[in-house]
């Protein structure tokens, strides 16, 4: 078969845009596989699989979110929209030829070993499915696709609708609204809301620490570059900062957090503490049960809507891979750094990790580890065998000293200078085992 000595490279959001991009310049031959027409993954709005929304922002700025070889064009606004995004992964693309590699509106539906090999089933656009051989699988078909819709008691009369499924607050036109979940595309979508809604009321059930996109008037996450401090000193600093500009949440009726600073993922949205002062969006306890055209809450309280958004998040979801394929442990595949399959040498899995700060630039060099992984077991398999079975007995630790929450959404959850430390030291490691190698006399 022609693809057996290629990869698979499924998705072309960022992730699996830096896998191409890392993959093509050390010369492994690819295939890649998209569902959509194009790149660009989520940011795309066009794409029918894409969960963004049309008032949809980065919640990091462009100078630490951007791929390091290719900075967003000088015009581009400090938290660029969605379609600002689609236009710089194309543009990415086109750049560096990577394209002319996928198979576009091709959906994979089925990934398994085969020997050696993995046999890959993917459905083009007229529905004809194919199975083909390769080599090897990168996995980039990204986290926030499959929405996470909570169990909650009772019945609704009115609309329910996740945050996946939301485009535009139109929608929003005169009803009572609730939305269910704090985090940052709930407290978005609430400062949607309030331009349109008869009311909007925010359940929350637990605390959140609040970070504004601007802190002297700068991006706030372009003050802190370089040199990072010890976790529990830069949580003092940055919370004393932060309680400057933000002072405490509680007073609009959230809860106190109970976690520290940076142990959960932030909300990084001063829009919604302006609402709030406002009274324009009111605070509700969590949800006891739905009871027809009323929410009942835990405190005993209840009020009418009309519509409901569960702002709940996404769960992992690779669909087209049975789950011990890829060892699940909990909420999430159990991955040397996040990423390398514990049991196949030729299975990687990019994207897989949340940080605040980590970027494209992180996702990038996930894909630099993975080609030079690829490129080590070429010339030297026991090498790369050696290398994998070091990293499995002493993994490195990613969290940087920071106790984050157990929590399912936090179970890849990694702080970003550890994890790159973690993936620019294991590249060196594979790169300077295969100049061994090379020595040595391995071709």
């Amino acid at each position: 078969m022609e693809t057996e000595q290629k990869y698979a490279l499924i998705g072309a959001g960022p992730s699996g845009l830096a896998g191409a991009r890392a993959l093509s310049r050390h010369g492994i031959d690819f295939v890649g596989f998209e569902s959509h027409s194009t790149v660009g993954g989520l940011w795309d709005i066009t794409n029918p699989v894409s969960t963004v929304y049309e008032s949809a922002h980065l919640i990091s700025s462009k100078t630490t979110t951007e791929f390091a070889e290719f900075p967003m064009p000088p015009q581009t606004p400090d938290y660029p929209g969605h379609a600002a995004l689609a236009r710089y992964f194309r543009d990415y693309a086109d750049v560096f030829g990577l394209c002319e590699h996928y198979r576009f509106d091709t959906t994979v539906t089925r990934v398994e070993p085969d020997g050696d090999r993995w046999r890959v089933t993917a459905t083009d656009r007229d529905g004809a499915a194919t199975t083909e051989l390769y080599r090897g699988v990168v996995v980039a078909n990204g986290t926030l696709a499959t929405p996470n819709h909570p169990q909650i008691p009772g019945g609704f009369d009115g609309e329910i609708l996740h945050t996946s499924a939301y485009k535009d607050p139109t929608i929003f036109r005169g009803k009572r609204v609730l939305i269910v979940g704090a985090g940052n595309s709930g407290c978005d979508i609430a400062v949607d809301a309030v331009h349109h809604a008869r009311s909007v009321d925010l359940s929350v059930r637990r605390g959140y620490h609040f970070v504004p996109k601007y802190l002297f008037g700068r991006p706030a996450d372009t003050l802190t570059r370089g040199r990072p401090l010890p976790a529990p000193i830069k949580q003092r600093l940055d919370a004393l900062l932060l309680r400057q500009f933000t002072g405490d949440p509680t007073r609009f009726g959230l809860p106190a957090p109970d976690h520290r600073l940076y142990e959960s993922h932030p909300v990084v949205n001063s829009l919604i503490l302006h609402h709030l002062g406002h009274g324009d969006v009111q605070v509700r306890p969590d949800i006891e049960r739905y009871d027809g055209a009323e929410v009942r809450f835990r405190d005993g309280s209840a009020a009418g809507y009309d519509m409901i958004v569960h702002a709940t998040g996404y769960v992992l979801d690779y669909p087209f891979l049975d789950r011990d394929l890829l060892d699940w442990r909990g909420h999430a595949p159990d991955l040397l750094l996040n990423m390398i399959s514990r049991r196949f040498a030729n299975l990687f899995v990019l994207g897989m990790v949340e940080s605040s700060g980590l970027g494209w630039q992180g996702r990038y060099e996930q894909a630099e580890l993975v080609a030079a992984a690829i490129g080590l077991a070429d010339t030297d398999p026991a090498a790369a065998a050696r290398w994998r079975a070091a990293l499995a007995a002493s993994p490195p630790d990613l969290t940087g000293g920071y106790r984050y929450l157990k929590l399912g959404r936090m179970a890849y959850y990694v702080n970003k200078d550890a994890y790159r430390a973690a993936l620019r030291d294991q590249t060196r490691a594979v790169r300077e085992a295969a100049g061994s190698s090379t020595a040595a006399g391995v071709r």
